[in-house]
């Protein structure tokens, strides 16, 4: 097995160096729990599949019994527990090393008791003994078209970034799509040995609607017969290097230049070979194959335009082994798809449409468990990311294929769907910088996580100190993070559009993977037991000044407790040198009015005039934060008549508040606050899950639950808290209702590109045109 597993991956021709060579075990993660096994089998690639349970650290809170409690006892305890998820493992490898994987799966197969293997693909039947054999398994075989469908379906709702337009020569080569609410109706153009075209309507309608029998089994023929080579991959690398203007014949070739009354340019090909018929002249095979990938690519992107426009469909994705990723390949296509529409249609390519057929047999298989009622994430810690194929670059940084070596899919506790009172759902974009179009940016934050790599490593060790081996998982997590750091720096589009969001979800996913779930546990206790103290003394100064004066109190309050991030290095260093600093110390550090944005004079208008109806809030750090800043603030809305919704992560990420933890803290102050205490009694202040685990905020990607409240409760105010939600996400976001985006800059680069210094504040009150003002 040594030549398989020392190529790197599952895939001989990529050229990877042995730093980065994986072991299998790495590759088949958590065989040993496999329940359920799907595979495809093409040409020349399989795709295997299986779901797997996998047990983890969680933390835990739970509230002691406040009657015994004495002085100097922490609120609530934490303890670690093991909890059992579910996870969707995809691999692809060349159909060369199958019988060694599949004794590889054989070896490893413990707790499994499915007795069936679902299987698509042309290859299915040919190794379909040899898979009953190693594996003890029944094939299953499934529709391919079927199986490719509901791939598709599945990854367009469930993996954000998805789709992507691919731009050879912009400054960021791949352009990823938003993921749309409704990804009805679209076509699919599957080009394998021909081309099938399918119209999409919904989850179980589609038809195939067209095709042809020009496809990547025709480049690969004649590309044979034409330049002797019998590799495919070869083919377009030949490709990649030709000239076709030296073959084809132009339309300035024929009139001297460009024809104008037809509108045709003097560089437009007239007619694919049609030099070749010169006599005594030699043609190289690199011309011959790039003439032919652009014949077949233009007939293929005429095609689909026609068919795009008899159907009237303006979303059109490719999928096949003639794309795979190749940027040659993405190039031709979207040139002809631009031509032909004039730039009405646009190409949407897929980062994993080598999987589609293998995630949809798994799907067929498993549609007892119904897999369609849950949401899935992708794993970044597990995901091998896309890899450009690029001759340019580094060979150590290409890949055969652009599609993933390995994918990670986690089922998800809650349902995940978008906030009511977004304004458009289809053009909601999080993310407010995109760092794969910022290199100055890029380079920025990628140092950023580096240099706060250490500050994680030993949060992490402390967070657990009853247990040993603890300091050895953290410098795994070390090493696979920092990897992905690097991986990220020269492939920043590998897990779709690069920003802090991902940078931060994917630090929080390889925390997990070395079961650390909660490494600022103790700080947020110990901040959240040390908070509550000044909470009464807080309230009564407030009710001592005038309501105007209360109001700018409030507002300087929240702002001053949201310094408390540590997130932040300029806060954390701060707070690890200095414990005695606290809420009236960061009072004094906030940059005085006017502010960075300041909205604070509209703000004060509007609250004189009606309360509003029911507030959202999206929370952030524990601590001086929520307790201090937060609760002060919801306690006037209140007081106003204003419901309330508090809005908290569903799981850890830094030191944010969780929703488990703000049901004790919020229990803790109704016990010394009427206000609180009856709102509580009275269901006027709720709290809700918010479906995430990020210290940012993706409001396409909310609990269901929420989603419904939200429209039950008639919310016509949301107020978003923090920098990671409402400066590095939602800080271009536009809602039907009116909005507050409140941060504190904690960050010197942002601080000065955005025009400000540290600690300048940004107090974003928005109210929507008339238009969208509509009730739900």
């Amino acid at each position: 097995m040594t030549e398989l597993w020392s190529s790197g991956s599952l895939d001989s021709s990529h050229s990877m160096d042995k730093s980065i060579t994986l072991p299998p075990d790495e590759i088949f993660r958590n065989l040993e729990n496999a329940k359920r096994f799907a595979i495809d089998i093409g040409g020349s690639l399989t795709k295997l599949a299986y779901y797997s349970t996998v047990q983890h650290k969680v933390a835990k809170v739970r509230s002691f019994d406040h009657t015994a409690k004495t002085e100097g006892d922490p609120l609530y305890e934490i303890s670690m527990q093991e909890e059992v998820s579910a996870r969707l493992h995809f691999i692809k490898f060349e159909n060369a090393y199958i019988e060694t994987c599949l004794d590889f799966i054989k070896d490893h197969l413990v707790n499994t008791d499915t007795k069936v293997i679902k299987a698509t693909g042309g290859g299915a039947h040919k190794f379909k003994d040899l898979i009953e054999k190693k594996l003890k398994l029944r094939v299953d075989k499934e529709d391919e078209m079927t199986c490719l469908i509901k791939g598709c379906n599945f990854v367009l709702r469930n993996i954000t970034h998805e789709a992507f337009v691919y731009a050879k020569h912009a400054d960021s080569e791949f352009r990823f799509q938003n993921t749309h609410p409704d990804i009805f109706p679209y076509l699919l153009i599957n080009i394998g040995s021909g081309v099938s075209i399918f119209k999409v309507e919904s989850e179980d309608t589609f038809e195939r609607v067209g095709g042809s029998s020009i496809g990547g089994g025709t480049f690969w023929g004649l590309g044979a017969l034409l330049t002797k080579t019998k590799r495919f991959d070869e083919l377009l690398q030949l490709a990649s290097k030709g000239q076709h203007t030296n073959v084809d014949m132009l339309v300035k070739d024929i009139y001297g230049g460009s024809y104008g009354s037809l509108g045709l340019t003097g560089d437009l090909i007239a007619s694919s070979f049609g030099k070749s018929a010169t006599p005594d002249k030699e043609f190289s095979k690199e011309d011959m194959a790039k003439s032919l990938l652009h014949m077949i690519s233009n007939d293929i992107g005429q095609l689909a335009c026609l068919y795009a426009r008899l159907h009237n469909l303006t979303r059109v994705y490719f999928g096949g082994f003639f794309i795979r990723g190749h940027p040659v390949t993405m190039h031709t296509i979207t040139y002809s798809i631009n031509f032909f529409t004039k730039g009405e249609v646009q190409a949407l390519f897929l980062r994993h449409e080598g999987y589609l057929g293998t995630i949809g047999a798994f799907l067929k298989g498993a549609e007892e468990d119904n897999p369609n009622q849950y949401s899935w994430g992708e794993n970044y810690a597990g995901s091998s990311g896309l890899m450009s194929t690029s001759p340019d670059l580094n060979p150590m940084q290409r890949a055969r294929s652009g599609t993933f070596d390995m994918l990670e899919m986690d089922r998800l506790e809650r349902q995940l769907v978008n906030l009511p009172l977004l304004q458009d759902p289809s053009s909601y974009i999080p993310d407010t910088v995109d760092l794969s179009e910022d290199a100055l940016a890029r380079e920025y934050w990628l140092y950023c996580f580096e240099e706060a790599l250490d500050g994680v490593v030993k949060r992490a060790v402390a967070s657990q100190p009853d247990l040993p081996e603890a300091a050895e998982r953290a410098e795994k997590f070390r090493h696979k993070y920092q990897h992905k750091l690097q991986t990220l720096r020269h492939q920043p589009f590998a897990y779709g559009s690069l920003t802090v969001r991902s940078l931060l979800d994917t630090r929080e996913h390889c925390l997990n993977e070395f079961n650390f779930p909660d490494p600022y546990s103790k700080i947020k206790q110990g901040e959240n037991d040390l908070a509550l103290k000044y909470f009464q003394k807080a309230v009564k100064s407030l009710g001592e000044l005038s309501w105007e004066q209360r109001q700018f109190a409030l507002v300087r309050g929240l702002l001053a407790g949201n310094v408390f991030d540590w997130g932040a290095k300029a806060v954390s260093d701060v707070l690890e040198s200095d414990p005695e600093f606290g809420f009236e110390h960061a009072k004094l550090q906030l940059e005085e009015r006017p502010w960075l944005v300041d909205a604070y004079d509209q703000w004060l208008k509007r609250l004189k005039g009606p309360p509003h109806k029911c507030a959202l809030f999206f929370v952030d750090n524990s601590g001086i934060d929520i307790i201090l800043g937060v609760f002060p603030f919801v306690r006037e809305l209140l007081c106003r008549g204003t419901e309330v919704v508090l809005a908290s992560n569903s799981s850890p990420a830094l030191n944010d508040v969780t929703n488990s933890e703000l049901q004790i803290l919020t229990e803790r102050i109704a016990a010394m606050d009427l206000v609180i205490q009856s709102a509580v009694k009275e269901d006027r202040l709720t709290l809700v899950q918010s479906g995430s685990s990020s210290p940012c905020l993706d409001l396409s990607r909310l609990d269901k639950v929420l989603a419904g409240v939200v429209r039950e409760r008639h919310v016509d105010l949301v107020i978003i808290e923090g920098m990671g939600r409402a400066i590095h996400t939602n800080y271009y976001a536009i809602l039907s209702c009116e909005s507050l985006k409140m941060a504190v800059i904690k960050n010197s680069w942002l601080a000065d590109r955005l025009g400000g210094k540290l600690f300048s504040v940004v107090f974003k009150y928005e109210v929507p045109p008339a238009e969208y003002n509509i009730a739900l």
